[in-house]
C-alpha cells in the first residue's frame, strides 16, 4: 500500500487520522515517542517510501508499527496492512489506479524555503555563539598581550599545526610530540592551506568552524527525529552554549569528529550501511575516542540481523558498517608500523609524554589528587588543577545524562546510546582526560537529553548557566595552561 503523510493543519480534515505514537522495531520495542498533528492518509496497492515525510524516516517504514488514535476507539494498534479511517473503521487497501503525481516545482521551492527557514535559525544561533567567543578571545588578547593566533591555537592546536607542517617523527619520543595525534584533521589542514594559500592556523579554524556548523545541523536533525521539533530547537541552543563548543572556535579535531559521528548515526538509522561505514572509518582516523563509533555500528548491525534474520541478504549488508568503521585507525596503525616500527606508536607516545592510560579507578585517583591540592589552612587557588575540577563535575553531568537517556520517555536508538556510552567509558577511565566539556559535547546524546526533561523556565536557567560557563571557561582556556577545553 501507499501511505502519504502530509500535515493538514490544526483542524481535522476529512479522511485523516491522528498518529499519536510511533514504536521503532529494532529487534523489539526499543523506544517510543509521541508526535502530534493530523496526517492525511492515502491508500494504494504498493509501498511508496518516497511519499513519507521526514517526520517518519523513510528507510525505517517497514520497521514501524503505528498506533492510530480515532474519535470512537481512542488509541489502538493498527497493522501496516490496514489504516483507521476518520470514523474509526478499518479500511482494506485498494489498488493504485494511477501513479502518484510527480513533485511540482512550486512544491520543491516551498520545501526548500522551509528548509532554509529552519537552517537560518540554526545558523543564527551558531554564528552568534562563535562571534561571542571571537570577541572574548580578542579581549583576552588585549588584556594579556598575547597574540590572538596563539590563543586560538592553544593546547592541542599547537600540535595539530606542527603535525600539518612537519609530520611525524621516525621514533617514539618520551616528550610531547606530534606522534600523540591522529592524522586526518592535520591532513585536511594541509590540503586547505595549499588550496586556499592560507596559514595552517586559518585552515584549522575554517575546518573547525564549518565542521561545527555541520555538526550543529546534524545534531538538530537527530534530536528532532528522536525527541520532536521543539526539543530539536532546544538541542541547538544547548549544543552551541555548552562550554565544550569552544572547540569549534579553536584548532581542535572535534570540528570534524562530531559531524562524522552524527552523520554516521543518521546513516545507521536510515540503513545506509556503506555510507555509515565510510563516515565511521573517517572518524576513526581523527581521534582515539572515535573507536566508540565502531561499537555503535556493530550494535546497529546486530540489531538489524536479529530483526530480519541472519540469512536475509539485506540484513547481511548491515555488516558493511562495522567492517568499514575501523579502517581509519587500522590504516594509521599500518603506517606507524612502517614509519616507527610498531602500530601502537601513537598510544605509546601518549603514555610516555602525557601519562595517558586507562584505569577503572581513574576518577577516584583524580578526586584524591584534587583533595590533596585543597588546603583550608593556607588556601592557594594557584595550586588547584582546574582540569580535575572540570572533569569531576563533568562526570556528574555525564551520569545524569546517561540515566535520563536510558529512561523510556526520551530513549534514542541503540546506536546513539552505544556512541554516548562508549565516549563516556573512555572519559571516566582516562587518567589524563577526564569527562571534560570537550568529551561531554562529543557524547551529545547523553548531554542534550537533559534539556528534554526541563520545563521552559528550567531550560532558560540551563542555557544561562551554560553560556556563563562557556564565557568563563573559554577565557581561561585561551590565555594559559590552567584549563583544557
Amino acid at each position: 500500500m501507499t501511505l502519504h503523510f502530509t500535515e493538514s493543519g490544526p483542524a481535522r480534515p476529512h479522511g485523516s487520522v491522528n498518529i499519536c505514537e510511533v514504536k521503532k522495531d529494532w529487534g523489539g520495542d526499543e523506544t517510543a515517542r509521541s508526535t502530534s498533528g493530523w496526517y492525511q492518509v492515502i491508500l494504494g496497492g504498493s509501498l511508496d517510501r518516497d511519499a513519507v515525510t521526514d517526520q517518519f524516516r523513510r528507510d525505517e517504514l517497514l520497521a514501524l508499527s503505528f498506533l492510530v488514535m480515532t474519535e470512537s476507539s481512542g488509541c489502538r494498534e493498527s497493522p501496516l496492512a490496514m489504516v483507521a479511517s476518520n470514523l474509526g473503521q478499518v479500511v482494506e487497501p485498494t489498488p493504485i489506479l494511477a501513479a502518484p503525481p510527480r513533485p511540482s516545482w512550486s512544491g520543491m521551492v516551498a520545501r526548500a524555503s522551509a528548509a532554509w527557514q529552519q537552517l537560518r535559525s540554526t545558523l543564527a544561533v551558531y554564528a552568534g555563539s562563535r562571534a561571542l567567543l571571537l570577541i572574548l578571545a580578542a579581549v583576552d588578547s588585549a588584556l594579556t598581550h598575547r597574540s590572538l593566533s596563539s590563543e586560538l591555537s592553544n593546547w592541542d592546536g599547537y600540535w595539530y599545526i606542527k603535525l600539518a607542517s612537519n609530520g611525524y617523527p621516525t621514533h617514539i619520543p618520551h616528550v610531547y610530540s606530534t606522534l600523540g595525534f591522529l592524522p586526518l584533521y592535520s591532513m585536511l589542514m594541509w590540503l586547505v592551506t595549499h588550496v586556499l594559500f592560507c596559514s595552517y592556523l586559518v585552515a584549522g579554524l575554517l575546518i573547525s568552524g564549518i565542521g561545527g556548523f555541520v555538526a550543529t545541523v546534524l545534531v538538530q536533525r537527530l534530536c528532532t527525529t528522536w525527541w520532536g521539533e521543539r526539543n530539536g530547537r532546544r538541542a541547538v541552543l544547548f549544543f552551541c552554549a555548552f562550554p565544550g563548543s569552544v572547540v569549534f572556535s579553536m584548532v581542535y579535531s572535534e570540528g570534524i569528529l562530531i559531524p562524522l559521528a552524527a552523520g554516521c548515526l543518521i546513516a545507521l538509522e536510515r540503513r545506509r550501511w556503506m555510507l555509515a561505514g565510510i563516515l565511521a572509518g573517517l572518524a576513526t582516523a581523527v581521534g582515539p575516542d572515535a573507536v566508540a563509533i565502531v561499537v555503535a555500528c556493530a550494535v546497529a548491525s546486530l540489531l538489524e540481523l536479529r530483526r530480519r534474520g541472519w540469512r536475509d541478504r539485506e540484513a547481511q549488508r548491515s555488516l558493511l558498517a562495522p567492517l568499514l568503521s575501523p579502517v581509519g585507525l587500522c590504516a594509521f596503525g599500518a603506517f606507524l608500523w612502517v614509519w616507527d616500527g610498531t602500530p601502537l606508536a601513537c598510544f605509546k607516545a601518549q603514555s610516555y609524554a602525557w601519562g595517558e592510560r586507562s584505569d577503572p579507578l581513574a576518577l577516584y585517583h583524580q578526586a584524591q589528587t584534587l583533595a590533596s591540592e585543597i588546603s583550608f589552612t593556607h588556601f592557594d587557588y594557584h595550586a588547584i588543577d582546574l582540569n580535575l575540577v572540570a572533569g569531576l563535575l563533568g562526570a556528574v553531568v555525564l551520569v545524569i545524562g546517561i540515566v535520563l537517556m536510558l529512561r523510556g520517555a526520551h530513549r534514542p536508538p541503540a546506536a546513539a546510546i552505544a556512541w554516548a556510552l562508549g565516549i563516556g567509558f573512555l572519559a571516566v577511565t582516562s587518567e589524563y582526560t577526564p569527562p571534560n566539556p570537550r568529551l561531554l559535547i562529543t557524547a551529545f546524546p547523553a548531554l542534550l537529553v537533559i534539556g528534554c526533561y526541563l520545563k521552559d523556565r528550567g531550560f532558560k536557567w540551563l542555557i544561562a548557566v551554560s553560556a556563563t560557563l562557556l564565557v568563563v571557561m573559554s577565557a581561561i582556556t585561551y590565555i594559559g595552561f590552567a584549563l583544557r577545553p
